[in-house]
């Protein structure tokens, strides 16, 4: 593949995007709602689409696929208990977006710090997802460098190529906030589905159709078609791996913050139906990417390498290989974009804003754009690491994030739940997970998301149980989310 041809493509793309994030200021009013949340007025259609290319950025055709390439067919089974986590946005959805509309809770950290009535409620919960949500976007990162580096034989080196991804991030975050962001997802998305669906139907075409091609794979690499198969998928291995993924959409803020957006809940249920359907095709279009990769090179060095060694093949024209390196690109840094406003919003809000005589919006605002770059370059060292098999990752960084599952659905459901629970649970079983990841320890053969929530759960009901709970404004926030519900209709 000609590096001029994928300069050439990348500079469309830009200069397309760029356009349409401009157009999305069209109307934008100031403010941290309007900034962060598109003065929760976003439709249901581009929600799902903007949701869909967030979620599944350079995770899929790179990270899932790589996981089909090192580990089979169970690397479908892993996506599909992704999708199904997705009962709780329909669950807690509702309930986000009525308490969102009510308290004019900016961020889910501002909303847990309100709820359990303590500011270091919400300052803790802002820097724990911090510390987990950087090494994610150096993920995304990670996945563009490996992505151009791969189908351009290095021309285009990793570094440059998570460069280009951070600077792009940082602009698009920039223009106008989420509206530019979720326009430009809107696009990301469409190229994305398009031209992966087509550049693996070429694939599998050139390999022989899918009787052969399924052929090939039962033959050559038989193991890859059951579970554990080769041996990848213990049980312990899944569920590590699978559990993060159920409560990401509760437990990673930069989705859950969403929810906040969505005017209403006909909107909501489009977004969820729109992201369903999404979602089940590209699961299996990137586990046939990963099959593809497999059989027609099985001696990689790196799983991670299998989708750059596709699109860097004679297989596919190359005119449809850039246009896919360009769909994977953009979603990435759609995934980039929104983890860099939402810890940006955390910061401004919940840390320099909890702060005594800092409620001032515009200054909440302004602080909130200075740390988006510092966010993006802090993501950039991280991903200069380039740690391997980037689904493995995605995951270990979200294994952090669900020490704040039962904080969350305890400010839904339980009256007795305490700011001594929350924090005691966050921190210390943040502090577990950092250390089991960091020591790449596996007590008693589990992963360290199993410890943390394990740990979190009973340290979040213990220690409120010993504690005083904020009893006024737990009975006044349970009690309108009712009768809200009730008045409403959940979905």
């Amino acid at each position: 593949m000609g590096v001029g041809l994928v300069w050439t493509s990348l500079a469309i793309y830009v200069l397309i995007a760029v356009a349409i994030a401009f157009i999305a200021r069209g109307g934008m009013g100031r403010g941290m709602s309007e900034y962060f949340l598109w003065n929760r007025s976003m439709g249901g259609v581009l929600a799902a689409l903007s949701y869909s290319a967030t979620t599944f950025s350079a995770f899929m055709l790179v990270g899932l696929a790589g996981l089909t390439y090192a580990g089979g067919v169970g690397a479908l089974g892993f996506e599909m208990v992704y999708l199904s986590g997705l009962v709780l946005v329909a669950f807690f959805g509702p309930r986000f977006l009525l308490v969102g509309k009510k308290y004019g809770y900016i961020t889910p950290t501002e909303m847990l710090g309100d709820r359990y009535g303590s500011r270091a409620v919400a300052v803790v919960t802002a820097l724990a997802s911090c510390v987990f949500l950087i090494p994610y976007s150096a993920v995304q990162l990670a996945g563009i460098g490996y992505l151009l580096s791969g189908a351009t034989d290095g021309i285009i080196t990793f570094t440059g190529g998570t460069i280009i991804a951070t600077v792009l991030a940082i602009v698009f975050a920039y223009v106008a906030g989420i509206r530019s962001v979720a326009w430009t997802d809107a696009l990301q998305m469409v190229i994305m589905v398009i031209t992966a669906t087509l550049a693996v139907l070429l694939v599998v075409g050139a390999l022989g159709g899918f009787a052969t091609f399924f052929g090939r794979i039962s033959t050559e690499h038989p193991g890859s078609l059951s579970v554990p198969g080769g041996g990848y998928f213990s049980f312990s291995v899944f569920l590590g791996l699978t559990l993060p993924w159920f409560f990401f959409s509760l437990s990673n803020p930069q989705v859950s913050q969403r929810l906040f957006m969505l005017g209403t809940m006909k909107n909501l249920r489009r977004m969820l139906l729109g992201f369903l359907v999404l979602g089940f095709f590209y699961t299996i279009v990137a586990v046939l990417w990963g099959f593809a990769a497999l059989v027609r090179f099985p001696e990689l060095e790196s799983a991670d390498l299998a989708t750059p060694a596709l699109l860097g093949s004679d297989i596919i024209p190359p005119v449809v290989a850039v246009i896919a390196i360009v769909g994977i690109l953009a979603a990435a840094i759609s995934t980039i974009d929104s983890v860099l406003l939402t810890l940006s919003s955390m910061v401004a809000r919940d840390v320099y804003g909890n702060a005594p005589g800092r409620t001032d919006e515009r200054r909440q605002l302004l602080v909130g754009k200075l740390v988006i770059p510092v966010i993006a370059v802090l993501a950039l060292l991280f991903a200069g690491l380039q740690l391997d098999l980037i689904a493995v990752l995605a995951v270990s960084s979200s294994a952090g994030l669900l020490v704040t599952v039962p904080a969350i659905i305890g400010a839904f459901f339980w009256r007795r739940g305490t700011a001594a629970g929350v924090l005691t649970s966050v921190i210390v079983g943040g502090l577990a997970v950092g250390y089991l990841e960091v020591t790449q320890t596996r007590f008693l053969g589990q992963a360290s998301g199993v410890w943390g929530l394990l740990l979190a759960v009973v340290l979040y009901v213990g220690v409120s149980l010993l504690t005083r709970a904020p009893e006024r404004k737990a009975s006044e926030f349970i009690s309108y989310l009712r009768g809200a519900l009730k008045d409403k209709g959940a979905l």
